[in-house]
């Protein structure tokens, strides 16, 4: 793989040992989620642990009725499947950050992806230009869904946007 330019000019010799480290950092884990959602979800913990501040704080104001801890039980149950979407959101975000395609992290195989259909698209081989018809960094293809990152603050961004959300920089 070759170097990859990211943040100050610092040239990493591989960008994928970098993803891997920068992802365990940021990923959570499916049990300590479970755990959260049965035990504290009357706090609203296991929101909080997911970054979804604003249903922990309305937890937190309304764990004295009893309703979010009737909510958390229940909420238990689909911990698993938010921690891996939370886990997904943050490998594609990092990997656009790097500026490469997500590597395989493991996944289950039989997840079904809702991707559009590849009419009309490129060979996968072909390289693509990206949204400021510039080529991609080290041969990677672009994807319809692929996130974007800003070249400015490294703030990954929704897939067609064309200002950065974070400092409103052109992309």
């Amino acid at each position: 793989m070759g170097t990859v330019q990211y943040a100050s000019n610092v040239q990493y010799q591989n960008a994928q040992a970098v993803f891997y480290q920068q992802y365990e950092a940021a990923r959570r884990d499916e049990v300590v989620g479970i755990l959260l959602a049965l035990f504290l979800g009357t706090f609203g913990i296991h929101h909080f642990y997911l970054r979804r501040t604003g249903l922990g704080i309305l937890y937190c104001f309304l764990f004295w009725t009893g309703i979010p801890a009737i909510l958390g039980f229940f909420e238990c149950f689909f911990m698993p499947g938010r921690v891996r979407e939370y886990n997904a959101i943050q490998a594609a975000g990092i990997a656009a950050a790097l500026g490469m395609a997500v590597p395989p992290i493991g996944w289950p195989v039989n997840v079904t992806v809702n991707m559009p259909p590849s009419q009309g698209m490129p060979p996968a081989s072909a390289p693509v230009a990206g949204p400021g018809g510039y080529a991609p960094v080290a041969g990677i293809v672009a994807q319809p869904n692929m996130l974007v990152a800003c070249g400015k603050c490294q703030t990954t961004n929704a897939p067609g946007s064309r200002f950065c959300a974070s400092c409103g920089s052109p992309l």
